[in-house]
């Protein structure tokens, strides 16, 4: 019998598929400034992750199914718009994921800095991490899903003990007194309110991601409700408690921008802190990547099974019983895009993420609709109107964003564009996969065309 993921585990994977720690928030303060930062980490929880909790809480208590989010908008919204979804997200966590191994070298440059700029054969040492980060998480997957909520305890628990020393030094040893900031948007440009929206956006996206295995979870209904509880609390109080010690720290926004917490914690406690912090980074990355692979290697495969992608894609291992071609696949995609740069990924990370967010969410009422009488162990206590009103809200937000994106440069409008590029080709793609089955046998072209509707 195939071992399922308990309470404790599922929520190490859920916190390091939405967050992994503070680490990614560095750039927050160097864009917002001390009163709209801490503003933006109490409100956009809120209107961002909330209505995407209790879509998932919803509708994963109704179809508690591997492919979690796809599944959903193939019975919504039929297979094309499930398309758009799959499609979407495999862009969005592709370029999220490529990102990890080279902020995991930047963390440990803290420790070995020559790791930056030293090469074995004319490669790049850092590059070589990367691959063996990228090969030896995809490993890990494979061996099963058991295997990745036990190392995530162990490396949610390395990502938060660090920042809990940092703060008992800071409350024990600060100078004078504490000083709440004025929560206020003042002197906020339309500009670095976009980018710093990005920036909370970005480190509190993922919730849907952990619904992708639900069949592999024990008793998924109850575990997905504590899980996900357990995991919003420790997440909005870690961040509260991390932009509130950096603001009252003194250190420099832009210093603590291009150097990370472990500069910070340098700064709070000494050396041993900033080793301490830099000793996080490293494991909040390994921890994300393996857990958004875990989330992004089972999409593939529910869509292979719908004939949407290679049946190949389908294939378990025969051991370990996981998805090890599609898991194969995605480790292959990310290798070849570790070069890529972190902070204007962001912009593209969270416009793909959340045009499937807004379709999960219109699968919500769509299925409400369709489907008023199918029992739903968690129900949204809100009618159709309702639902139709809180999808406004993380939807306000994107547009905010985005227009944030469109005025800062010119670059990061061509990033906002790409981006927006980038979601149209699902439905290139849907043409090519439909062209493509006409070079089948008239059998299979029947038979897939009925799929298809």
């Amino acid at each position: 019998m195939q071992k399922r993921l308990r309470p404790l585990q599922l929520a190490a994977i859920i916190f390091l598929t939405v967050s992994g720690g503070p680490y990614g928030l560095e750039p927050l303060l160097s864009y917002a400034g001390k009163n709209s930062a801490l503003l933006l980490i109490m409100i956009t929880p809120f209107l961002w992750d909330v209505p995407s909790i209790f879509m998932v809480l919803e509708l994963n208590s109704m179809m508690p199914v591997t492919g979690g989010y796809y599944q959903w908008v193939k019975r919504a919204l039929g297979k094309r718009w499930a398309f758009y979804e799959g499609w979407w997200t495999w862009l969005y966590t592709f370029v999220d994921l490529a990102i990890y191994p080279v902020l995991f070298i930047q963390y440990a440059a803290f420790f070995f800095p020559i790791i930056t700029v030293y090469t074995v054969f004319g490669i790049k040492l850092k590059i070589l991490i990367g691959l063996v980060i990228i090969w030896a998480s995809a490993a890990l997957n494979i061996l099963g899903i058991v295997r990745v909520g036990k190392a995530s305890m162990w490396l949610g628990a390395l990502v938060l003990i660090p920042f809990l020393f940092m703060f008992i030094m800071f409350f024990l040893h600060h100078p004078g007194h504490l000083s709440m900031p004025e929560l206020n948007f003042k002197g906020a440009s339309i500009s670095t309110t976009g980018m710093a929206l990005y920036t909370v956006m970005w480190n509190f996206l993922g919730w849907d991601n952990a619904t992708t295995y639900a069949e592999e979870v024990d008793k998924p209904i109850r575990t997905y409700l504590v899980s996900i509880a357990i995991t919003f609390c420790a997440v909005l109080i870690v961040y509260i408690f991390t932009i509130f010690v950096t603001q009252q720290s003194g250190i420099d926004f832009k210093f603590l921008s291009d150097n990370g917490f472990p500069a910070l914690g340098v700064m709070i406690g000494g050396t041993w802190l900033g080793r301490l912090l830099a000793l996080g980074g490293m494991a909040s990355m390994l921890g994300i990547f393996s857990a958004v692979l875990l989330s992004v290697s089972r999409v593939p495969k529910a869509m292979a099974e719908d004939r949407l992608l290679p049946a190949k894609l389908n294939s378990l291992h025969p051991r370990f019983k996981t998805p090890y071609i599609s898991i194969i696949v995605c480790a292959t995609v990310v290798s070849i895009m570790i070069n890529l740069k972190f902070t204007e990924l962001i912009i593209i990370d969270v416009i793909l993420y959340g045009a499937g967010l807004v379709l999960e969410l219109i699968s919500l009422v769509a299925l409400r609709v369709k489907e008023p009488h199918v029992y739903r162990p968690f129900k949204i206590p809100l009618n159709i109107s309702g639902l139709c009103i809180i999808i406004l809200f993380p939807l306000a937000l994107l547009i905010i964003a985005l227009s944030g994106a469109f005025a800062t440069s010119d670059r990061t409008t061509i990033l906002a564009l790409s981006a927006l590029g980038a979601l149209i080709s699902a439905e290139v793609m849907w043409q090519v996969i439909k062209v493509f089955r006409f070079s089948k046998t008239p059998n299979e072209i029947v038979y897939e065309e009925e799929q298809l509707k």
